[in-house]
């Protein structure tokens, strides 16, 4: 591993890629690091059964797509907020004819914000499915797949190598200054005291046909496979 002002770094196998992100999540969690963030890391990494350019693309482009509004969040289609906000312009009118001016503003202001909160998700979902599209199909082509949060911010590539084996460079990098030498301790007390580091996998999938999709052998004893 190398260790740089940019972040941890590991170069090699399908399997020394997800080893490294199982290492720094350990060294997190060890460190007492929770919540959201952590978990969307944690989901993030690379996983052993996972192939980068369908499992790690897909995830990559749905962290990086468009939030959900406060409408999407409710729960509400775009048509549903237009109905409502019909509503309330009707509601404002029949106010101003009861002669009550300060309800009538306030149905007109709902009908407004119901409006707006229709246009914002017609919008973001049109942006996460173009966002999707391109990402997947062109950005993935030219740039590594990254991940990104207020906790961590990781990239993994594939490079060439001569012959059929492949390698992978893959980036991880703490952003809170402190947490990040925390870390780096850790991960040093890991390569130390840990002889040899079982990567977790799922099922009995190993990690080079998990990366490309090559046939790869089975291993006889699944025990070997957790997690020290």
């Amino acid at each position: 591993m190398e260790e740089s002002v940019s972040g941890f770094k590991i170069r090699g196998s399908w399997g020394d890629v997800v080893e490294h992100g199982e290492r720094v999540t350990r060294a997190l969690r060890d460190a007492g690091v929770d919540g959201e963030a952590f978990e969307e890391w944690d989901e993030w990494r690379p996983k052993s059964h996972e192939r980068l350019g369908e499992d790690v693309s897909e995830k990559t482009a749905k962290q990086a797509s468009v939030g959900e509004g406060e409408g999407e969040k409710a729960g509400k289609e775009p048509d549903e907020d237009l109905r409502t906000a019909g509503e309330k312009l009707s509601e404002s009118y029949e106010k101003v004819e009861a002669g009550d001016s300060t309800g009538a503003v306030e149905h007109w202001q709902d009908s407004i914000n119901y409006v707006a909160r229709a246009a914002d998700s017609a919008g973001r979902r049109a942006l996460r499915a173009l966002e999707g599209t391109v990402y997947e199909k062109v950005m993935t082509q030219l740039a590594p797949y990254y991940f990104d949060n207020e906790l961590v911010s990781a990239n993994v590539q594939k490079t060439a190598r001569g012959g059929d084996e492949e390698e992978f460079i893959f980036e991880v990098n703490v952003n809170d200054d402190e947490l990040k030498s925390e870390v780096s301790a850790r991960l040093a007390e890991y390569a130390d005291r840990v002889d040899r580091w079982h990567v977790d996998t799922e099922k009995q999938t190993e990690s080079v046909e998990a990366a490309e999709g090559v046939e790869a052998p089975r291993k006889e004893d699944e025990s070997k496979s957790t997690t020290t």
